[in-house]
């Protein structure tokens, strides 16, 4: 007979050892455990199902049970990240990091963002950027540390139906900076965010609404910007956002687009979605405001309001058309009913201040500028607002000094030059207030504001050439202004 060990078969069957037989209470007993097995993972399972429906029923605290006993019987990651998810949006900060920094799983992108935001709530600005770990970006917002792969990321089956992790980092790198007062670091790191992602709006809305860039440097960065094909929408709303300060037919050509590219989310084909979105008419309300179109900006702002009185940027735009058109009735009633809503938030005293400087008690109107800029010393409003209360006092340097904060706090306004380079001229030192006007014309060349206030120094200078060229040009830009208003498209 061949060995067998070669593959070859026996000689005979009756040479084959005989196959065991099936011993049926070991067949039992594994079908019994595995379905006991089945019966604790679908246990499990609809656990993880009710913490998902208590969080979002905002029952934290049933949330954070259970998610508890279920990290603890399973102790997968994702369970881990549960729980203290949980945690982080149950206030309880401290209890979510130790629960993240015990699970040593920090090299996950998430679990990282998470413990860095748990020190953001406990303003802890120093650790939470060491969490974020080391990195640079350039002046211009482009990454510069390569990934070396010590990163990874567990959830890797959402990445398309998600905002990118790493710009949500970027994005709380520039908070983090911002709250240590370098604004240089945070308007780069803002950059960095919305160049990784764009749909971080939130980025792009602190670089404009903080006035961190130049009316250049938004262009520049807008033309940076990577859109997917489906986000044309958002490329356009974020070009009506960046153009405030352009001819109208420029801004209304790029309110047409986005009605038009809001077609491929939108169920109209007309785009009406977009075309009466209360974000957009907030959008065309600003940019009236800083035409000189007050009445029409304070017309359209009521109208936004009655459709969602706490808008907050509209509501912002509504105050200042209303005191430059002197409602101070509007603003009394307006601002009581944002103390009471809003008390913690600056443009709650702000609308305070702006109702007592509507009536000419400045005083009062300070002491409430100074009370917004207390709660929010990033509110560039209330730094304005301040310094014109003191200007109307004569009280020149309180003014400079509010002007001057304002100016580094926001290098993007032209305002604060603007109003600097006004005081000068009260003062009768023009040499220097044509400097502070040239300043604001580098930022924003469009205001005719810049072009007369340069026109009135030519002519204390006793220069007729100049007088001649700024009123020229002043009366170019507010003629473009109202022809744009009064020709029909």
């Amino acid at each position: 007979m061949l060995d067998t060990k070669f593959g070859f078969p026996p000689s005979s069957p009756a040479a084959a050892a005989p196959a065991p037989a099936p011993n049926p209470k070991r067949r039992r007993r594994d079908g019994k455990a595995e379905a006991e097995s089945e019966m604790r993972e679908e246990a499990v399972e609809r656990l993880r199902g009710v913490v998902r429906d208590s969080v979002g029923k905002h029952l934290y605290t049933s949330a954070i049970f259970l998610a508890d006993k279920v990290a603890a019987a399973t102790g997968d990651p994702a369970d881990v990240y549960m729980l203290a998810q949980a945690l982080f949006l149950g206030r309880h900060y401290r209890r979510a990091l130790h629960v993240l920094n015990n699970s040593r799983l920090l090299r996950d992108l998430r679990f990282r963002f998470l413990a860095a935001k748990c020190l953001e709530e406990l303003k802890e600005w120093h650790q939470c950027l060491l969490m974020l770990g080391d990195a640079k970006v350039d002046e211009h917002g482009n990454l510069l540390d390569q990934d070396d792969g010590s990163d990874i990321y567990f959830d890797k089956d959402a990445e398309d139906h998600e905002i990118n992790i790493k710009s949500a980092i970027c994005f709380l790198r520039g908070k983090a900076y911002e709250a240590l007062d370098n604004r240089d670091l945070a308007r780069q790191w803002y950059k960095a965010a919305v160049k990784v992602d764009p749909l971080c709006y939130e980025a792009l809305e602190c670089l404009v609404d903080n006035y961190m860039l130049t009316c250049e440097e938004e262009s520049e960065l807008l033309s940076s910007l990577k859109f997917g094909k489906e986000d044309g929408w958002l490329s356009a709303f974020y070009s009506c956002l960046i153009k405030k300060h352009e001819k109208e037919h420029v801004v209304e050509a790029k309110f047409k687009e986005l009605e038009r590219e809001s077609c491929s989310i939108s169920s109209s084909s007309s785009g009406q979605m977009m075309k009466n979105n209360i974000d957009v008419l907030a959008c065309k309300a600003e940019y009236y405001h800083q035409s000189g179109e007050y009445q029409k900006c304070f017309e359209l702002t009521s109208l936004l309001l009655e459709r969602d009185p706490f808008h907050l940027k509209c509501t912002l735009v509504h105050l200042a058309a209303a005191m430059e058109l002197g409602h101070s009735n509007d603003l009394y009633l307006l601002s009581c009913n944002l103390v009471k809503d809003y008390p913690q938030k600056a443009i709650s005293w702000f609308a305070v201040g702006c109702y007592y400087y509507c009536i000419k008690k400045y005083d009062q109107a300070r002491r409430y500028f100074c009370k917004a800029t207390g709660l929010d010393g990033t509110f560039p409003p209330a730094w304005l607002g301040t310094g014109i209360a003191y200007a109307a006092q004569e009280e020149g340097d309180q003014a400079m000094a509010a002007f001057r904060t304002a100016a580094r706090l926001f290098p993007g306004c032209h305002l604060p030059t603007l109003y600097m380079g006004m005081q000068y001229v009260r003062m009768h030192n023009f040499k220097l207030a044509e400097q502070f006007f040239m300043q604001a014309k580098s930022i924003c060349p469009s205001d005719p504001l810049i072009y007369n206030e340069l026109g009135v120094v030519a002519y204390n200078m006793k220069d007729a050439h100049e007088v001649k060229k700024w009123f020229s040009l002043r009366s170019i830009l507010m003629a473009s202004v109202f022809l744009d208003s009064y020709v029909p498209s």
